[in-house]
């Protein structure tokens, strides 16, 4: 039951994490939670059908094919949340001002609403299959009865809401002169954390090469499973022993979305 109530707890913590802070970051665009419903519903859909295609996914490109569409859906959540921090930094002061203005708004929200179905989709989609998965993988080999893991995933999916809702609650209570910037660097590093996570599975399917396996390893200051550093994990995209190839992916998605965000606004400085 308790193995069950922390995967579950980790790969809720992460969707909600990241619906959140999407979530906090558009709230002045208008009919995004409509977007954010349907993204949920439309991830959990996922789910089942990857649920479902477990073994043929696995079994898939000499048994890494679930190596590869992890990272897959990881590459295609990076670009959408870069995108996203590329189109708030040239219209985010816009939302702020004239956050009243409905026929702006709604123009304007059209556009974005369209990333935030595709991003919060994807994340409850690889949380999702990768609950499926563990649990299955749990029903297999442990002793553990229905009812146990039963109740152990539904304590897991209230604690991982009520974090990630105790965030996105704090988030918009930052002021608003801060609230982009503030959104933004979270947005950056979240990408930035996946893009990691993708480069972990790309170096088990032994698509790239490690470079060094691991650069450092702080297991032993900061573990992976405590509360903080699955928090950590979820959050900045934390590794306790990253291979050298991660870090080479964490730090170009953070420098290419910084200069993305830079020139996005520059049309806004010269208004």
């Amino acid at each position: 039951m308790f193995s069950t109530a922390i995967i579950v707890f980790r790969e809720v913590l992460e969707a909600a994490i990241i619906i959140g802070i999407v979530s906090a970051a558009t709230r002045d665009v208008r009919g995004r939670k409509l977007w954010l419903t349907a993204g949920v519903i439309l991830g959990l859909l996922g789910s089942g059908l990857v649920a479902a295609s477990t073994g043929l996914i696995a079994s898939l490109a000499s048994g890494v094919g679930q190596e590869l569409f992890n990272a897959g859906v990881l590459g295609i959540a990076v670009l959408m949340l870069a995108w996203h921090n590329v189109w708030m930094a040239s219209h985010g002061a816009q939302l702020a001002i004239s956050a009243r203005n409905v026929g702006a708004s709604i123009r304007e929200g059209r556009s974005e609403c369209s990333i935030l179905l595709v991003v919060v989709g994807l994340a409850v989609l690889r949380e999702g299959s990768e609950t499926v998965l563990f649990l299955y993988g749990i029903s297999a080999s442990a002793a553990s009865g229905a009812n146990g893991m039963l109740f152990g995933g539904l304590l897991g999916t209230l604690a991982g809401i009520a974090v990630g809702y105790t965030l996105y609650a704090g988030l918009l209570r930052i002021p608003m002169r801060w609230f982009f910037a503030a959104t933004g660097v979270l947005v950056m590093l979240l990408a930035a954390g996946m893009a990691s996570s993708a480069a972990h599975f790309l170096i088990q399917a032994d698509v790239l090469p490690s470079l060094a396996s691991p650069l450092w390893d702080t297991s032993a200051q900061l573990s992976e499973h405590s509360v903080l550093g699955m928090l950590l994990h979820s959050l900045i995209g934390y590794d306790a022993s990253p291979a050298g190839m991660q870090v080479v992916f964490y730090i170009t998605v953070l420098a290419l979305i910084s200069l993305g965000m830079q020139w996005a606004a520059k049309p806004q400085k010269s208004i």
